[in-house]
């Protein structure tokens, strides 16, 4: 490669890092517009700073996709990496200042809660003392009354005394109830905002990954533009080849065997057009569901009436291999209708609680896979559905995850549809939060070592 290519490449690149050149379609921003200095500042301030960062987002997205519809050649790569890198980190800033802003909310909310938690207990003091007036009130009876030394005046005004005790034991009770109310409000928004601070901590740590990969990119792709032996044609024919090596790499679905990452990628490319869910978390949800456990999806039905299941590997019998009313008679009829036997088909074992009877390698369970069946078929054209074969599966697994709301695209969105998948809980309410920080990290290794190599980034 001659002197002249090579200045050109490093013109590209000082280009695109100062916003300029025909890469550029935005002006360059401040060299302070988007930093991660969060120190002592506002609301109003970090507010500022994360619209900064966003628009530098924006800004090189936009040069990403327009370096991609360029021709093939050195300085293109060179500036799509480039792109790619500067977004990251931009990203990575704004998911810093928004940590900032929520670690101020979640310390303005953790006060209002200590607050709201000393007006209850100030309410109990009330009310205890209010209860024991009433008590004694209430041991006080018309006779004594007469009885007493006690002039009739005293004795009304007794009595008035226990109404306006009575009134106020009403009033202390509404304003524990609202307190209560109140500081349960309170404490599931702080739970909401820590875990949107859990998950921009997880995206930072994933940006970072994938800042790391593409400089080790950029940096062979330069050392390579430096070699004068090696051409572009060459560079092209090694990445072709690395991308048949990934294509052919085996996906092992459970109950079904393997079939190439290749096919596996298709159906998912093709469940992504159909329902938006990205096509690296469907795969990233199929992997972590073929690695939980030797004994699931080894189990066979041996009670048709009962629902009792046994390991095919242990021998272990499971009293509640699958629910007897719910999911055993729905088995019983999707099993014959896609040609296979009730007896023989293994489906899941359960785990330490509840059943098992899951289906195929997306382990759906009968009563869930018969209320998106018919959408299967008709996307898919398959009818009826199998939750055995791969395409089905897969696009199964992507209409149950866009109902979850991971369509939305954000990570915080698909981490939440992963652990909703797994137990039908967002991450913060249930006990799929590892599930969920499993899924995304399995999908980010997809997405950077096998994906995006296919799509030439």
């Amino acid at each position: 490669m001659n002197r002249s290519f090579r200045t050109r490449i490093f013109a590209i690149i000082i280009a695109l890092s100062l916003g300029l050149g025909s890469f550029a379609p935005f002006p360059a921003l401040a060299a302070d517009a988007c930093t991660t200095d969060t120190t002592g500042k506002s609301q109003d301030q970090l507010r500022a700073d994360l619209e900064a960062c966003n628009a530098e987002i924006a800004k090189w997205t936009t040069v990403l996709n327009n370096t991609k519809q360029d021709s093939a050649s050195y300085a293109r790569d060179v500036a799509t990496l480039t792109a790619k890198i500067n977004a990251a980190q931009a990203s990575i800033k704004a998911k810093s200042i928004a940590i900032a802003s929520l670690g101020k909310n979640i310390t303005d909310k953790q006060a209002e809660i200590n607050v709201l938690d000393g007006k209850i207990e100030d309410g109990r003091n009330s009310l205890a003392e209010l209860l024991r007036k009433t008590n004694e009130i209430d041991s006080y009876t018309l006779t004594e009354a007469m009885l007493s030394n006690e002039d009739l005046s005293s004795f009304f005004v007794d009595v008035d005394t226990y109404s306006s005790t009575e009134r106020s034991l009403q009033d202390v009770f509404a304003l524990l109830r609202g307190n209560k109310a109140e500081t349960e409000a309170q404490k599931a928004e702080l739970a909401k905002q820590k875990e949107a601070a859990s998950a921009a901590k997880a995206l930072i740590e994933q940006a970072k990954k994938e800042v790391e990969v593409s400089q080790a990119q950029k940096k062979d792709l330069l050392a390579e533009s430096k070699n004068k032996e090696k051409s572009y044609s060459q560079v092209l024919a090694d990445r072709q080849a690395k991308a048949a090596q990934i294509r052919a790499v085996l996906f092992n679905l459970r109950d079904t065997g393997a079939i190439p990452f290749g096919t596996a990628l298709q159906y998912a490319n093709n469940a992504s057009a159909k329902t938006g869910v990205r096509p690296a978390l469907i795969l990233g949800i199929l992997t972590q569901e073929s690695n939980l456990g030797a004994n699931v999806g080894s189990c066979v039905i041996t009670n048709l009436l009962t629902g009792e299941t046994k390991s095919v590997n242990s021998g272990k019998v499971f009293a509640n291999g699958i629910h007897p009313t719910r999911d055993l008679p729905l088995l019983q009829t999707i099993l014959p209708a896609v040609g296979r036997d009730p007896l023989t088909t293994k489906v899941s074992c359960p785990l330490s609680i509840g059943y098992g009877g899951a289906m195929g390698p997306a382990q759906f369970i009968p009563s869930t896979w018969n209320i998106i069946a018919g959408q299967v078929a008709s996307l898919t054209g398959h009818n009826p559905a199998d939750p055995w074969n791969p395409q089905d599966a897969i696009m199964a697994l992507a209409i149950l995850l866009k109902g979850n709301g991971a369509a939305v695209g954000t990570f915080e969105a698909e981490r939440n549809a992963a652990c909703k998948y797994y137990s039908g809980k967002s991450c913060a309410a249930g006990p799929g939060s590892a599930y969920g920080n499993q899924v995304m990290a399995k999908a980010a290794t997809i997405q950077t070592t096998m994906i995006d190599p296919l799509q030439g980034i």
